[in-house]
């Protein structure tokens, strides 16, 4: 292991020493392991420490909180205890062996006195290695160094025995990919292919968390095309699978699993970006019609968005997650119903529908040009970098992400002489759709429509006006 890679750890002067130097007074032997010692030889900066101790939980924390800002003891149960020094976040776990019962987000933990034994338990060789300190000599009884050189994920033991003990690691496998770009070893992948149904047993929680940290990794399509060959995907993510669609006789219409994978790798590592494009057509295998044109997938963005929604529940993503990759993912064919050109109003609706999410939205759209045809891709291209300038245009006259009707509801119930109920509504969306189509046309001209049309249903306006409540008070 190049040592030259750990020098910002070992410095006498680090985090990782000041502890090392504590635990030793204290008479135990402490270990920089995992990630962080991975991290360190592929030249990447640790953001968080790993440590593994001979000493037991309650004697790593009389040793670390006399250097602590904080200490945490969530995980104290099966031998973590958590700590920032210095704004530096670690772990500090007593060696064990664990192995997950089917569905617990906990594994039964027994303690052990031997670091290579710890190290045994770990998921894959990359992760198995560990630098003793203070002295930092290397500890790699699997090979770990040698399988980074290679860059191949590969189990310090028999990879049965290791997916038998923590089923997740299957996934884990390819989250590893993903953020790497190491290949899986043959061994491992059929190891994956035999024991993929034991991921059913894994809880949608833990699921969730490799899921995110998979799609964010740099070889995203690699690793999800790579995950669905081995059929895993079908237990979590069946939608996936499914746009493996056949083309049809037309027009050979294009891969639209590929086509997926391709808009994944395109777009930035943010969540919901990455979760809308991942999910951006599964609407498409239940909307697919094969007519004497071809095939069509008509408002499969519509059916898209609440499969989306729904698979995300299921994996427990927080709400305001779901409801943003659902809505990119509703709105993302937007973009393509004007081909002849946006209107103002138009302009004003794909920004309001859009809201906050208007930035993602359209980087989707752009990933989603995924053609070879050089001519078509500039052309949509173009045609969005056109939209953009356009709202930017009427941005500059008019407040675009926070358009509402040009009177509220107490200038409305004034004007109309009622009191607050459904007609009070219906008069606001009336103004609301007037502002979207219109723009700004000045409280006279909006008082004469308003009026306009309550006589068109009946009702006569007492035609007070008054001026708009202030916001705090109408909370708008």
């Amino acid at each position: 292991m190049d040592r030259s890679s750990l020098s910002g750890l070992l410095d006498p002067s680090s985090v990782a020493m000041q502890v090392a130097r504590a635990f030793e007074a204290a008479g135990h032997s402490l270990y920089l392991v995992g990630g962080p010692v991975r991290d360190a030889w592929l030249g990447r900066t640790a953001v968080d420490l790993d440590f593994s101790t001979d000493a037991t939980p309650e004697r790593s924390r009389a040793v670390v909180e006399p250097l602590a800002s904080a200490v945490w003891l969530q995980g104290i149960e099966f031998g973590t205890v958590g700590a920032a020094i210095d704004g530096v976040h670690m772990e500090i776990t007593t060696f064990r062996t664990e192995r997950y019962e089917p569905g617990s987000r906990h594994p039964d933990v027994d303690f052990t006195s031997d670091v290579e034994i710890d190290l045994s338990r770990r998921d894959f060789t990359i992760n198995a290695m560990a630098i003793r300190l203070p002295d930092g000599s290397a500890v790699d009884p699997f090979g770990g160094a040698k399988d980074l050189a290679a860059r191949v994920i590969r189990t310090p033991l028999d990879p049965q025995a290791s997916f038998t003990d923590d089923p997740l690691r299957i996934l884990r496998a390819f989250r590893f990919q993903s953020q790497l770009d190491f290949n899986i070893q043959d061994d491992v992948l059929e190891a994956i292919k035999e024991l993929k149904n034991e991921l059913s047993t894994v809880s949608a929680e833990r699921i969730r968390d490799e899921l995110s940290k998979l799609v964010l990794g740099e070889s995203v399509d690699r690793a999800l095309e790579s995950a669905e060959s081995t059929s895993i995907t079908d237990l979590f993510l069946p939608e996936l699978g499914a746009l493996k669609l056949e083309q049809d006789p037309v027009h050979k219409h294009k891969d639209v699993f590929h086509h997926t994978l391709a808009v994944v790798k395109r777009t930035r590592p943010v969540l919901e970006l990455r979760l809308a494009a991942l999910l951006h057509d599964i609407g498409k295998p239940k909307t697919r019609k094969i007519g004497p044109d071809g095939v069509s997938f008509h408002h499969h963005e519509v059916e898209g968005a609440r499969m989306a929604e729904e698979r995300l529940r299921a994996l427990r993503f927080p709400n305001q997650v779901v409801l943003a990759v659902a809505e990119i993912i509703r709105l993302h064919h937007r973009f393509h119903t004007f081909r002849l050109g946006w209107t103002d109003s138009a302009v004003r609706r794909y920004v309001r529908d859009a809201g906050p999410l208007l930035g993602l939205l359209n980087e989707m759209v752009r990933a989603d040009c995924t053609t070879r045809n050089e001519t078509k891709a500039r052309r949509l291209q173009d045609r969005m970098n056109e939209l953009e300038e356009r709202i930017a245009e009427l941005a500059s006259q008019e407040e675009l992400s926070s358009i509402r009707p040009e009177l509220d509801g107490f200038q409305i119930m004034a004007f109309l002489g009622a009191d607050q109920g459904p007609l009070i509504g219906q008069a606001r969306e009336f103004l609301l759709e007037l502002r979207l189509e219109e723009g700004e046309l000045g409280a006279d001209e909006v008082y004469k429509r308003v009026e306009e049309w309550a006589r068109e249903r009946g009702i006569e306006p007492t035609g007070e006006k008054v001026s708009p409540r202030p916001k705090k008070e109408t909370g708008e």
